[in-house]
């Protein structure tokens, strides 16, 4: 499988620290965020994809999600869009043991620059993820401002990250946020503010849900079918 690269997106300084926090993380990564990136699996439910839909995952990391959704939805395809060069050797990988490289394309890119119809040869797409990959992204509301008009007739955007912990116990807060940190892991505050502004910017619907006690939010923002 052959990963297509946006050569003329910024970023070059995030994908450089990505790298360097991957270049072994990406072994062990599956493994040990199972226990707390909480409403993937929701997540991937929920998409609802149309029969022949096309699905872009971005920050697919190392594609464990488009595996997944793959499976649920198998007459669709599927498109993974990442900065880290080192995270999609694990996504070609994940890919190829499950037989899917035929349904998936992966690309290296900026996630609020690229260029879909150079990386995937497509302008729309019927949904879009970012699955704990908001609070990753230093410019997160380009990023999601960038998806929105890529959305299809009908199509939605799907976005599940870090909540703000406010209903859960104080020192649990303090000692995730920390953890979080190390990681370069910053939750927005914002996400609802803004994906509401960005659907009123743009002819969209949005839905929030605060979920496990504030652990995690959940958004979604639906353009209205032709």
């Amino acid at each position: 499988m052959s990963v297509a690269t946006d050569a003329t997106a910024p970023g070059a300084g995030h994908a450089a620290q990505m790298d360097a926090v991957y270049a072994f993380q990406r072994h062990i990564y599956d493994l040990t965020r199972k226990y707390y990136l909480l409403g993937r699996d929701r997540l991937i439910a929920g998409l609802d994809v149309p029969s022949g839909g096309q699905v872009l995952e971005v920050g697919c990391g190392t594609a464990r999600n488009l595996a997944l959704a793959a499976r649920h939805y198998p007459d669709a395809r599927f498109h993974g869009l990442d900065i880290s060069a080192e995270m999609l050797k694990s996504a070609h990988d994940t890919l190829e043991r499950e037989d899917l490289a035929g349904r998936c394309a992966l690309a290296l890119g900026d996630a609020a620059a690229f260029d879909p119809q150079a990386l995937f040869g497509r302008e729309q797409f019927d949904r879009i993820v970012f699955s704990y990959t908001l609070s990753m992204i230093p410019p997160w509301r380009e990023a999601l401002a960038h998806a929105c008009p890529l959305l299809a007739p009908g199509g939605e955007i799907h976005v599940v990250d870090f909540g703000q912990q406010e209903r859960l116990p104080r020192w649990f807060a303090s000692l995730l946020k920390a953890w979080l940190t190390r990681f370069h892991v910053s939750p927005r505050a914002e996400l609802f503010a803004v994906g509401e502004e960005l659907a009123a910017r743009h002819g969209l619907t949005c839905e929030t849900t605060s979920l496990y006690r504030d652990y995690a939010r959940a958004m979604v923002l639906r353009r209205p079918a032709a």
